[in-house]
């Protein structure tokens, strides 16, 4: 048999031969493509599905590769078939080869709540894209998706007193959700992941590998057990198994991350004598703010206008955790509490601005309440909360702000087998931060137990995903290469530590 297979021509109609489609790339890819023999056929139904998708040449910003893009409309309401429809956005950054691989890389972005294709992630894909086509595809409720926005929501309010307002979203629920065309009942992700097997169809693709980061990897877990046939590999980095519940386990998780912090200060000349007593000053400084917020006056880091502002303690430790996540931020941590003992709150609104601004660019805050409060919030109690979260510093209130805000969001259903392990002989590689505050290793491990075809694989050093590692990417080329993780090395990042500790602005003492 000849086919040519692959995606539709930039700009133009799909070109189908023997139900397949082809390449996006120049004439020269089609004619070598109708060498080939032995090609996969779709089925019909695919092939029908594929006319709907015209992907045409585009830009993503931050992004210099050629793209293509293009939407999928899908019934909100999968089930009955009816009613009101939405439009999937799909991009894809075509592979360089001119034979590329039949199965390209799924990328299913975190928050839940993260926009896909807006994510800055193509670059550390430069290998793997040599041989595959890269998908991104906004999930329903996120980016250009039929997004779930509210400005009421967005963490990136213009004055620093609205930026650090004590607000919960419970407050503002109610207004957001009348500015949405949306049953929010329908975007969970047992639903998006039956969208994302629409746009594999559509494209013409049989099998993909699939990519997940954070929340990513309970999608992708859930797409590998509803449709397992079409998943030739997974990789799972800073995972999510269904064990976990979001926020839960956080204020216990950071903990772990902060103390890990702390010990390394303790132990680092450099840091010990730049912050002596860190731990027990920090300790000190939440007590203080428990008893009355700070009344914080200074110049607006990007204006330069005065502010005055309030800070709650509930406040300073979520933006504490949020710092936790990379330990590149996190190596500012113990400056910025020492400023912070010595009430110079500058160094705090510094770093949290600058982390505010790419989750406002990529995450959709009432897609992340249409997850949790349908698949989390409904599984844990007050009383968990408060158990999980007992000895730390975060305290439940987390926890407590998800279980309230959900009391005014509808109920969602869900499969009822939805919280049960993914068992799967599908190759998986598992990947964890050492370091990361919200999906520790342990968390990996347990995903592990149910995967009979899978290697975890912790990178020191590192905190929530581990892509920034060539080790880690590395492994990540060579489980596509293979279709398998069978004579993959554990090791990865032996030599890799923490980064050094700021002692002040100009950076680490040498």
């Amino acid at each position: 048999m000849v086919c040519a297979r692959g995606l539709p021509r930039a700009g133009g109609s799909p070109a189908v031969t023997g139900g397949i489609l082809s390449h996006p790339l120049a004439a020269l890819v089609v004619l070598a493509a109708l060498s080939l023999t032995g090609c996969s056929r779709s089925s019909n139904a695919e092939a029908a599905s594929a006319r709907r998708m015209d992907l045409k040449p585009c830009r993503l910003d931050g992004v210099a590769a050629q793209t293509l893009c293009g939407t999928l409309e899908v019934f909100e309401d999968r089930v009955a078939a009816k009613g009101r429809k939405i439009s999937l956005r799909v991009v894809v950054v075509p592979a360089l080869a001119s034979q590329p691989k039949e199965d390209p890389l799924f990328f299913l972005a975190g928050g839940p709540g993260q926009a896909a294709s807006r994510t800055r992630i193509l670059p550390a894909l430069d290998r793997i894209r040599r041989q595959r086509d890269i998908v991104f595809v906004d999930q329903r409720g996120t980016g250009d998706s039929h997004p779930l926005d509210c400005e009421a929501l967005n963490p990136s309010r213009r004055s620093l007193a609205e930026r650090f307002e004590d607000r919960e979203d419970a407050d503002v629920i109610p207004q957001c959700r009348k500015g949405w065309d949306a049953d929010e009942r329908l975007y969970t992700t047992s639903i998006a992941m039956d969208d994302l097997d629409d746009v594999r169809a559509a494209l013409g693709y049989r099998q993909v590998n699939l990519w997940g980061i954070s929340y990513g990897t309970r999608a992708a877990l859930v797409y590998m057990r509803q449709h397992p046939d079409r998943v030739r590999t997974a990789i799972l980095d800073g995972v999510a198994p269904m064990g976990q519940y979001l926020p839960l386990y956080a204020a216990r998780d950071g903990q772990r991350a902060l103390d890990l912090l702390m010990d390394a200060c303790a132990k680092d000349g450099v840091c010990a004598k730049a912050y002596p007593d860190l731990r027990a000053r920090t300790e000190a400084l939440l007590a203080k703010l428990e008893v009355a917020p700070a009344k914080v006056h200074l110049a607006h880091p990007r204006t330069g206008v005065p502010e005055d502002f309030t800070l709650t303690r509930r406040v300073f430790l979520s933006e504490l955790f949020s710092l936790l996540y990379s330990p590149d931020v996190a190596s500012l941590v113990p400056l910025m509490l020492d400023r912070a003992a010595k009430d110079d709150w500058t160094p705090f609104v510094a770093l949290s601005l600058g982390l505010t601004d790419e989750v406002a660019r990529t995450t959709s805050r009432g897609m992340f309440l249409a997850v949790v409060c349908a698949e989390d919030a409904p599984f844990f109690t007050e009383e968990d909360a408060e158990r999980e979260a007992k000895g730390t510093w975060f305290g439940p209130r987390m926890a407590l702000d998800v279980k309230r805000g959900c009391a005014k969001w509808p109920q969602a259903n869900v499969p009822a087998s939805f919280r049960e392990p993914v068992k799967s002989d599908i190759p998986t590689l598992l990947l964890s931060g050492e370091l990361d505050p919200v999906t520790p290793p342990p968390w990996g491990e347990e995903a592990r137990r149910t995967l009979t075809h899978s290697l975890h694989v912790v990178v020191p050093g590192l905190g929530h995903n581990t892509v920034g590692a060539d080790c880690a990417r590395t492994l990540m080329a060579e489980v596509l290469t293979r279709g398998s993780v069978e004579g993959l090395t554990p090791d990865c990042g032996a030599g890799l530590k923490r980064p050094p500790f700021f002692t002040s602005f100009a950076g680490p003492v040498p």
